[in-house]
């Protein structure tokens, strides 16, 4: 897979770090980069901003981390957005952790400017052993579970993760589908540098105030640091997941059409999203579409979103 690097990170001039033309290999248990519609690509619609936010604010963040780094594109934007020199990645698969490392070493023009720990296995335990520490530790993990973990062989992960978990996950959490962010947060601790915070990408089907409570049920100052939206990946799978896990007594979950979401945050700047995210979603309640609804719609050929948070967590 061929992708520009100044388009899909939207950069005003050619990188500095990485080379322009970037080949990126992927596995058959990575999630593959949306390159050609940019809105529903994560890294490209909602890292790359925040991260550009995060620079502009304070500065550049020499040490990062990626939990579920699939291709690496999400450590190639930290290297050379937040000047990262010190990167660590983990993914569930051997061959998914593999690849990302020779994605990344690939597409440096010098590749010895940065040091590399990287592991498979859950979220932040197989860099463990080498006891590194971060400015910033970032996830953007899948939030519906997979019922049986032999699925875990075959699935790609970016819409599932293995359950149950054997944390003690809050009642609230699990309801809402937040047990691997929420694991994510309680593993971080023992891997952030003093100042250090959790950068947690999620897809807003649930109200904020349920973010906020994760992190603090976590032990962690909470701030909605961005507060976005993009097109719904996967509608079929996606919609239809939820759809199944509200009839088994979670959630509720809501999305939107995405032309709707595209006329209100057109009015928002980036910079004043996280400030603005509960004025935000207020004007958006009456246009909430529930599972069976946002799949009806999708199916009749509407294109369906989703908001999305960014939410930054400090130790408390």
């Amino acid at each position: 897979m061929n992708i520009s690097a100044t388009r899909y990170l939207q950069l005003a001039a050619p990188p500095e770090h990485l080379r322009e033309d970037l080949a990126i290999e992927v596995t058959e248990h990575s999630f593959l980069p949306d390159i050609d519609e940019i809105l529903s690509d994560w890294v490209a619609t909602i890292a790359t901003p925040a991260f550009k936010l995060i620079r502009q604010k304070e500065g550049i963040k020499p040490a990062f981390c990626s939990i579920g780094t699939g291709v690496g594109l999400d450590a190639l934007a930290a290297i050379e957005i937040l000047d990262a020199r010190e990167i660590g990645i983990t993914d569930v698969h051997d061959d998914v952790v593999s690849t990302a490392v020779a994605n990344i070493r690939a597409n440096l023009h010098d590749a010895g400017r940065i040091t590399l720990n990287a592991g498979s296995g859950d979220l932040l335990q197989p860099l463990a052993a080498a006891r590194p520490h971060y400015d910033l530790i970032y996830e953007n993990l899948p939030n519906v579970p997979i019922d049986a973990a032999a699925d875990l062989a075959t699935a790609r992960l970016s819409s599932g993760h293995i359950s149950p978990r054997t944390e003690n996950i809050p009642g609230l959490l699990r309801k809402n589908l937040l047990a691997l962010h929420y694991a994510a947060l309680v593993q971080a601790k023992d891997f952030l540098r003093p100042g250090g915070s959790v950068l947690s990408l999620i897809g807003g089907r649930i109200p904020l105030a349920v973010f906020q409570r994760m992190g603090e049920l976590a032990g962690y100052y909470v701030e909605i640091f961005t507060y976005g939206w993009k097109i719904q990946t996967d509608p079929d799978e996606m919609i239809s997941g939820h759809l199944a896990q509200q009839q088994n007594g979670l959630g509720p979950y809501h999305f939107y059409r995405a032309e709707r979401l595209a006329e209100v945050f057109s009015e928002v700047s980036l910079a004043d999203s996280g400030e603005r995210a509960f004025e935000i979603e207020r004007d958006l309640t009456p246009n909430q579409l529930d599972p069976r609804e946002a799949l009806a719609a999708h199916q009749r050929g509407e294109t369906i979103g989703h908001t999305v948070v960014a939410l930054r967590s400090f130790p408390a």
